[in-house]
């Protein structure tokens, strides 16, 4: 891995700045080429996708950023952190790669399609003294940060329990290439889980137990917009989700995560204490009201703002994991904590296939918390 080069906006000129490569420029990729380019401790300076004239339209949109292949990309002297928006069964594969050409990997979740193939990147990482973040970083922002706070004030008590739910009919509706969520390494719980799953974890710390059960409804399903409109294709994992999960700390989570649901009235996450109840946006984005509804009181109130990275977006985990590589310290949006809600993941689903409870071999340490009205490249 070449040296990190210096410079950047204000006010940090001296700062060095991690130089990022982008692997994959679906969807998802335009989010981190609108955030990435504002942080002042990254830099993207190449991208690669298999569809080159996708790489290209990208880069065109990137200053400073060229296109490039894979295999060359891994390898770049300009490149210090391999940026993963791939397919979920390409996760690993591209980690190992950029791994083994001693570059950082920062990726899309899953961490990897199974728990396995996370595992041996996290130990790769490690031999190689290379660092692994992996997404969702939207626990980093004010949202999930203002209600972390709230809790580790103790404003509600002691947590006694929580739900979770994330329903929707499904992507293929609008998505123009679904499939992949309908794959293995797809479904609900790991295509949204993560999400949902890392709010949980750094709100109430890591699980030890789950139980679960879940169904496929539909074995097909039909692409709905888009030049695909019409297409058929088939379903090959779980649509369906429910599970309740056992936190270390005594705390039992409910969960429900589906494709199957047109519509519905559920919290997206909701956390009960011995002193009242506390109201948590959308995990899938940065920020959003928190509510508390205190023993003492009438009714719900919102919670001034605790923590967090304001107007975050998709790579503030990135622009965390280089200001932590620059320190010498830990990043929050760390490979462990991603093998855990992964680990979860995969607990529950194989809870739900057997019947009976499943302990978690994993565990994490809880993230650091955010400070409020913090920036990426000032903590």
């Amino acid at each position: 891995m070449g040296d990190p080069v210096t410079g950047g906006s204000e006010p940090d000129q001296d700062r060095p700045v991690l130089r990022v490569g982008v692997v994959g420029a679906g969807n998802i990729s335009g989010q981190y080429f609108q955030a990435v380019p504002r942080l002042t401790n990254l830099r993207i300076t190449a991208i690669a996708d298999l569809d080159a004239d996708r790489a290209a339209a990208a880069a065109a949109d990137v200053p400073g950023a060229r296109i490039a292949k894979p295999e060359e990309l891994y390898t770049a002297d300009d490149v210090d952190l391999v940026l993963n928006l791939t397919i979920p069964a390409a996760h690993a594969e591209v980690a190992h790669a950029a791994i083994a050409a001693g570059k950082h990997v920062y990726g899309e979740k899953p961490l990897a399609a199974t728990t396995a193939e996370a595992r041996a990147v996290l130990a790769a990482a490690e031999n190689a003294g290379v660092r692994v973040g992996c997404a969702p970083d939207t626990v980093l922002g004010t949202g999930i940060q203002t209600a972390r706070a709230a809790l580790d004030a103790g404003d509600i008590g002691v947590p006694v329990a929580a739900t979770a739910f994330m329903v929707t009919p499904g992507h293929e509706r609008w998505h123009p290439a679904p499939e992949f969520y309908y794959r293995p390494g797809g479904g609900p719980l790991l295509d949204m889980g993560p999400y949902y799953l890392t709010a949980l974890v750094t709100l109430l710390g890591p699980v030890k137990r789950v139980v679960g059960m879940s169904s496929t409804a539909q074995q097909t399903r039909t692409i709905g917009s888009g030049p695909r409109a019409g297409t058929v294709f088939p379903v090959e994992v779980e649509t369906h989700v429910t599970g309740v999960l056992e936190h270390a700390n005594g705390a039992l989570s409910t969960l429900v995560m589906s494709f199957e649901v047109w519509a519905g009235n559920l919290p997206r996450i909701e956390v009960y204490g011995s002193r009242g109840s506390l109201g948590v946006p959308d995990p899938n984005g940065f920020d959003g009201e928190v509510r508390i509804f205190r023993a003492e009181a009438k009714e719900w109130e919102p919670v001034p703002e605790l923590g967090g990275y304001r107007n975050a977006s998709r790579g503030y985990g990135v622009s965390d994991l280089a200001r932590a590589f620059a320190e010498g310290r830990p990043h929050r949006a760390d490979g462990e904590l991603a093998f855990h809600v992964l680990d979860v993941m995969e607990s529950l689903l194989a809870a739900a296939k057997s019947g009976e409870s499943v302990t978690i071999g994993s565990t994490c340490e809880r993230p650091e918390a955010v400070p409020a009205a913090a920036r990426p490249e000032e903590q």
